[in-house]
């Protein structure tokens, strides 16, 4: 499918030399409210906001100023000085108004009777798995990551040569980073999987269990149950000594932040650090952070919370400007879904469309794709504008998750034929 609009989202600069390239996808689960994320700071748009959002409205000198040569000014929320940086130096963009889509779809269309729909819209457990598949219509047992990974890993192979994981999740497994083929890794920060039941004295009793145990994970029992199960073992002990050179092989001049995010990154950077040496050519990660179901008491937390993205992401740029592997690492924001624009006591319902920020040296920063929506057109809601699906300010998606994915695996090395397998909606959206 031709993407919608490609040059209006083409936010992705090709790689310089060097075919090693990593989509790090950094999952936001909750709901993130994209309402207070990026603000329209123009007066009448602002003012808009403010009464839409009542007690919500952050205020505008609070506000971190950035602005996009098409839609005008806009500001970040408070708590993300370091994404403001990276946006002015053009290291930074935000795509605006994403969300699951069948087709395109306006605000006559959604409230039509037997219009395509994504299924159960706002249900957190539906949408989680909807964004990482990129399957809305249907159930799907794989992810766009490791869809796009499997298109690029046996139609042109990249990564044929190296045995080192090349879909990896931190702390969980994630949906996102299966594919037919490639399966997902699951790893945890500073855990090297170093075996405690090895550690014996003398050193000749340690290396004898070692071969032992080789011998047994190498040798087929004759059940499928026991033959998997040793080359889970096989395989972390394979990735024991990589892992223990990723956490001594390099220390980041710029520190991460002491957060559960922030070592989520630090370790996606160390393994990055190796792929050369590991002859790995394409990597999706993905990490997350919870928190952002902001039913109540949301500008504490939520500020909390995006202080922490800001901060990791701000680390993790730095980091691999360090390694020389800007532009060939982007990371992007993903969320179930966004929230209402209209206040719930201290908090926000949810929602649909929503706002996403990507970084990376390969980024045509300092700019906002897709289109935001007017506030003034929720304050006159009628059904012929198609910013709104309701009259609480439930954002009605102008770009779909299919686009959004599409222009990052396209950057990825997948063609314009691979996106259509990868995302099976997206000739929905052809020009």
């Amino acid at each position: 499918g031709v993407l919608l609009g490609l040059g209006r989202f083409d936010w992705a600069q090709a790689a310089t030399a060097g075919d090693y390239k990593a989509l790090v996808c950094l999952f936001l689960f909750g709901g993130n409210d994209g309402h207070n994320l990026v603000v329209p700071t123009q007066a009448q748009q602002y003012a808009a906001y403010v009464a839409a959002r009542g007690a919500l409205a952050l205020p505008q000198n609070h506000l971190l100023g950035i602005s996009d040569a098409a839609q005008g000014a806009f500001g970040l929320h408070y708590a993300m000085p370091e994404v403001q940086t990276l946006y002015t130096q053009g290291h930074a963009a935000i795509v605006a108004n994403v969300g699951m889509l069948v087709q395109p779809t306006s605000y006559a269309q959604f409230n039509a009777a037997n219009y395509p729909l994504p299924l159960n819209l706002r249900s957190h457990s539906d949408q989680v798995v909807q964004m990482q598949t990129g399957v809305p219509n249907a159930s799907g047992s794989s992810g766009w990551g490791g869809r796009a990974l499997d298109v690029l890993t046996y139609n042109y192979g990249y990564n044929a040569t190296t045995s080192f994981p090349v879909a990896i999740s931190m702390d969980r497994p994630a949906l996102f980073c299966d594919g037919a083929i490639v399966q997902d890794v699951s790893l945890r920060p500073g855990n090297a999987l170093d075996q405690n039941g090895l550690n014996l004295y003398p050193p000749s009793a340690a290396a004898a269990r070692a071969a032992a145990q080789l011998q047994i994970v190498s040798t087929s029992s004759g059940n499928d149950m026991i033959d998997a199960a040793n080359k889970v073992m096989a395989d972390a002990r394979a990735l024991n000594p990589l892992l223990k050179a990723a956490q001594a092989g390099v220390s980041f001049t710029q520190a991460f932040p002491s957060t559960d995010l922030g070592e989520l990154l630090q370790e996606i950077a160390r393994v990055i650090s190796l792929n050369a040496q590991l002859n790995v050519g394409r990597q999706v990660f993905f990490c997350s952070l919870g928190g952002f179901d902001t039913h109540s008491g949301q500008d504490y937390q939520q500020w909390d919370l995006l202080q922490q993205v800001s901060q990791a992401l701000d680390a993790f740029y730095a980091a691999t400007v360090q390694l020389g592997l800007a532009d060939r690492v982007t990371a992007f924001t993903l969320s179930d879904f966004g929230r209402t624009l209209q206040p719930s006591g201290s908090g926000s319902d949810h929602g649909w469309g929503n706002h996403h920020l990507v970084v990376g040296g390969a980024v045509r920063g300092g700019r906002m794709f897709g289109r935001y929506p007017l506030m003034t057109n929720y304050g006159a809601f009628n059904a012929s504008n198609d910013d709104y699906a309701d009259n609480r300010g439930v954002m009605l998606p102008s770009v779909s998750l299919s686009q959004y994915g599409a222009t990052l695996a396209r950057w990825f090395g997948a063609s314009d034929a691979d996106l259509d397998t990868i995302f099976p909606t997206l000739p929905n959206f052809s020009v």
